[in-house]
């Protein structure tokens, strides 16, 4: 203020008319390949400023004053903000209502993965799996029959079954098949008998309903999806008639097994219900559809024309993969050295081996924006395409469901991103898609009715880690509730970001999308930061947040607000830095936590 006041403008007001004049000190360079080596303030960057806005100096002692009371109002500003900072932040860290586990298990073996479906608990660990009941925690059955850990497992619930698919460290899926009492082993997917072979399985999706199953799959330096059919009609016909399906070279070696040690009961422990190991029972195989590989490399064309471009497209099939083209490789190797010749230090180094390029996939339901081929009929509630995009690549594919592994694999449809899909998720339902791009955008699709919702960004510098849909729900009288029926156009998702940060995506209608900020990034307590989230469809708009530090909050993603915590048992340690492993129950308000020696069941 005391500067404004004494301060004049230098010259007369012909000089104030002036325009201003700037040059840039040295020379000029090439700038950055990237926005965020880009100088902010290029101030200091020019020798002469605007003549209007050079001030006289001030004599002493009046320009010392000015010194002091500018120091003292930049003071006086640092500490207003720190404390409030440092308010805000004990706000946050003040402890919400606290819970304790409501029930305790504790195991032989180390859980490596969970999953849960209808009212059972499915547990990798040591040689095998175990069967646990939801509700009171009892172990109901422990199949133990390999030689290496369970690594990972999935469970689908297919109605009055579940079919569940646990992978093994050597990479080999095993597909079962539980049926009230009786667990069926199916196949062993990828197994072969030649161990220098071996396939490992990197990730596996079954459709909703439980018609197809997909395997990521890696060998000999390759990575491919392999697509199989599952005959699941056929499954209960032989469960329920087992006389039409028992292999009778294989009966009395079978019997044999289940009366092993290995093939625990459930009369041995102690609980009410008797699930047995039914290997006499041999159920029908999957059918492999489909194998799919990764794009190629666009390289130049070797077609002698445009038309024989086009051509090569039938039926607009691949339009937009960026495959048919008729760029030359001459072309492609001039732009080449133009660019390595423009940003030569940037690219001058050692480079790192490209990583091999990994999937996402997600089978997706009939809808209007999905392309079929002539004469397929739809199924409503049965998946029809697999949706697929693959690391650091623009593309996201549509392969239908609709035929057998002799005919060529060409996309039926291509969606062209303007950068590279990193994250992608598809809602519970099947309705709504989201692609998150490397440039931090996020594109919101409604399959079900063939419309984009709008395009939303991440603030700067925020990048996506990761999607979790909420189902839609509304604020009535500040409770979070369902709304009856069916909504259309309408949905809520949470977004983690790579610096701990959390935003709430919303699109109500078509272009009509919002993004909030739900959790800051921790700046002053790091292990704060968030590094796992899951939604709790039992609860509306309520959503489990996961720490560094081991702690685990329930938030309300409409008010941002943290409603309780629960505490882990003094006891138990965790392993630093913290992956939590947990698994949320779809129907009850309840979830499971692994901690050191033991799981937890919390609601």
């Amino acid at each position: 203020m005391l500067s404004s006041v004494m301060a004049s403008p230098k010259g007369s007001r012909s000089q104030k008319m002036k325009l201003p004049i700037f040059t840039r000190k040295g020379t000029l360079e090439v700038p950055s390949p990237t926005e965020k080596d880009w100088s902010k303030d290029d101030e200091d960057d020019w020798v002469f400023k605007d003549p209007d806005q050079e001030q006289d100096s001030l004599p002493q002692p009046y320009r010392m004053i000015n010194k002091m009371v500018n120091s003292l109002f930049d003071r006086s500003w640092e500490i207003i903000e720190a404390r409030d900072t440092s308010k805000k932040a004990e706000l946050r860290r003040t402890l919400p209502t606290i819970y304790h586990p409501l029930r305790e298990s504790k195991l032989n073996t180390m859980p490596n993965c969970m999953d849960v479906s209808q009212d059972y608990v499915f547990i990798g660990g040591s040689k095998g799996f175990s069967i646990y009941n939801l509700h009171n925690a009892k172990q109901l059955y422990v199949w133990e029959k390999l030689k290496v850990d369970v690594i990972s497992i999935w469970a689908t619930d297919l109605g009055s079954e579940i079919l569940i698919a646990p992978v093994d460290e050597m990479g080999i899926v095993r597909l079962f098949y539980f049926y009230k009492d009786g667990l069926y082993l199916i196949k062993a997917i990828n197994e072969l008998e030649d161990a220098s072979k071996q396939t490992t399985c990197i990730k596996m999706e079954i459709s909703k309903g439980g018609n197809f199953a997909a395997l990521l799959l890696q060998g000999a330096g390759d990575i491919w999806l392999d697509v199989y059919k599952l005959p699941k009609e056929s499954w209960i016909k032989e469960v329920q008639y087992p006389q039409l399906a028992v292999n009778t070279k294989k009966k009395i070696r079978q019997q044999l097994q289940l009366n092993t040690p290995d093939s625990v009961t459930a009369d041995s422990l102690d609980t009410d219900m008797n699930i047995s190991f039914r290997g006499d029972v041999k159920l029908s195989l999957p059918v492999q559809i489909m194998k799919i590989k990764p794009p190629k490399p666009i390289t130049g064309t070797t077609f002698k024309s445009p038309l024989e471009a086009f051509a090569k497209i039938a039926g607009c099939r691949g339009l937009g993969s960026g495959q048919n083209h008729y760029i030359k490789a001459s072309q492609w190797e001039k732009r080449e050295a133009i660019l390595r010749a423009t940003y030569k230090k940037f690219l001058d180094g050692e480079w790192e081996p490209e990583p091999i390029s990994m999937a996402t996939f997600y089978f997706l339901l009939p809808s209007r924006v999905i392309p079929m081929p002539a004469g397929v009929k739809r199924s409503p509630g049965l998946a029809c395409v697999l949706g697929v995009h693959w690391t650091d690549h623009h593309n996201f594919f549509f392969y239908s469901l609709n035929r057998t592994l002799k005919d060529k694999v060409d996309p039926e449809g291509v969606w062209p991103c303007a950068a590279p899909i990193v994250v992608s998720q598809l809602s519970p339902c099947s309705s709504y898609l989201v692609l998150a791009c490397e440039d931090g955008v996020l594109s919101l699709w409604d399959l079900a009715q063939g419309l984009t919702l709008g395009v939303v960004a991440l603030p700067e510098k925020c990048f996506c880690q990761s999607i979790h849909f909420l189902k839609y729900f509304l604020v009535h009288k500040g409770q979070n509730v369902y709304p009856e029926g069916s909504v259309k156009c309408h949905m809520k998702c949470v977004v983690l970001c790579t610096d701990a940060s959390l935003h709430l995506v919303t699109a109500s209608g078509i272009q009509n999308s919002t993004i909030s900020l739900l959790v800051e990034r921790p700046v002053k307590y790091l292990d704060e930061a968030i590094c796992a989230v899951a939604p709790v469809q039992a609860l509306p708009g309520m959503v489990l947040t996961f720490s560094r530090d081991g702690s685990v909050f329930l938030m309300d993603v409409a008010k941002s607000q943290i409603i309780c915590s629960f505490a882990l048992p003094r006891s138990y340690s965790l392993a630093a830095p913290w992956n939590p492993v947990f698994v949320v129950s779809l129907h009850h308000p309840c979830f499971l936590l692994r901690v050191f020696r033991t799981w937890q069941s919390t609601r």
